[in-house]
């Protein structure tokens, strides 16, 4: 059998296994307990091991300005794609949402196990720094858009943003993974390695490293809820964000000839991670506001995001796992491109006549998904 796909099965075989625990670990708080294991120890540990095993080199400090970039061309994608697509604009709540979530990326759950395991530590290192780019956005950028519609659609002023801005700053600072990793720039700066670690201190952060990847897929067969009644409508939505980040890796590699597999896989991979849990924290935020303030009308549509995240989650982890199964195919960009257009046409068919429709993104109360965060 094909390494890869040997591979790719035993990572199905842990989701699997999730699954079947469902019954065992039905309750959120327990859910919640193994995302802060896995954000909080194993991945930061992880991380740690990779970049420390990594020779500094200053070109790589493009890596979060690479993934600054595809985020921005998401969104002018989502801004100027969306309105053929669904029939609705910026005076539309979904829009907004939309807008908000799809250029978001949570590389976290969804990218960095695959790329742990498939292209190893210096790609894991690359991905990291890259996702400092990413975090920038979806946690200052993204906050900053969603109170700009906020105050244009209730008209009202731009008090408490500053002080926000600072909490969410402060939050950026105290992430786990953010510290470790400017640990780990700062001791390679110095010159340090693992090898210049103590003993213990080494074997221990291993042993920490060596938990994410089942924690991870476990989780994600935990997790996973996959309800029919609204999945036509959000799986439309993530085949044209999908086609449109296959599109962009594709003209990148063509433009900007990578010598090095790992990049171009990267350059691949990373653009299909799930829609990150931080738009939709800026969107609560904005709800809660609008509680207060009793406001008449919603910016965004609360319940359609939590949608979109809980199914963004599985479907981009079966994406990254089709892509390292088959890499030698994924790294040509003329297939890349087939790849693009096909799935863009894919939710183009599947959407076929939405914008002549009642779209009904609510999952009923009872079966409603769990959040899928980074």
């Amino acid at each position: 059998m094909n390494p890869a796909i040997q591979k790719t099965l035993s990572l199905l075989l842990l989701i699997f296994i999730g699954v079947l625990l469902k019954r065992k670990i039905q309750s959120k708080d327990k859910l919640d307990g193994i995302k802060v294991l896995i954000l909080s120890i194993a991945l930061p540990a992880t991380i740690f091991v990779a970049l420390l095993k990594v020779k500094i080199d200053t070109s790589l400090l493009v890596l979060p300005v690479l993934a600054l970039l595809a985020n921005f061309s998401l969104l002018a994608a989502s801004r100027f794609v969306l309105p053929a697509f669904t029939g609705k604009n910026m005076d539309d709540p979904d829009f907004r949402t939309m807008l908000l979530l799809l250029p978001s990326f949570a590389p976290g759950l969804s990218c960095f196990p695959f790329i742990a395991e498939y292209l190893g530590e210096d790609g894991l290192a690359y991905a990291a720094l890259a996702d400092i780019g990413n975090k920038i956005f979806v946690l200052i950028l993204l906050y900053l858009f969603a109170m700009q519609l906020y105050y244009q659609v209730q008209k009202g002023n731009l008090e408490a943003t500053e002080s926000k801005l600072k909490g969410l700053l402060l939050s950026l600072a105290r992430e786990p993974v953010n510290l470790v990793i400017i640990v780990a720039i700062i001791m390679l700066c110095m010159g340090a390695n693992m090898t210049t670690l103590p003993a213990f201190l080494r074997e221990g952060i291993g042993r920490m490293s060596a938990l994410m990847t089942p924690m991870v897929l476990l989780f994600i067969g935990l997790a996973v809820k996959i309800n029919w009644h609204s999945f036509k409508k959000i799986a439309s939505v993530l085949l044209l964000r999908s086609g449109f980040a296959f599109l962009l890796s594709a003209t990148f590699i063509f433009f900007f000839p990578l010598s090095s597999t790992i990049m171009i896989l990267l350059a691949v991979i990373f653009p299909q991670s799930a829609c990150s849990f931080w738009p939709f924290a800026h969107i609560s935020a904005v709800s809660v506001l609008e509680r207060q303030r009793g406001a008449a009308k919603s910016t965004f549509n609360l319940e359609m995001a939590l949608n979109i995240l809980a199914l963004s989650l599985p479907f981009s982890t079966v994406v990254i796992l089709t892509v390292c199964s088959v890499q030698q195919f994924f790294v040509v960009p003329q297939y890349l491109f087939a790849v693009a257009l096909g799935l863009i046409l894919l939710g183009f068919l599947l959407n076929l006549n939405w914008s002549g429709q009642t779209t009904q993104w609510s999952i009923p109360a009872s079966k409603k998904a769990d959040l899928s965060s980074e």
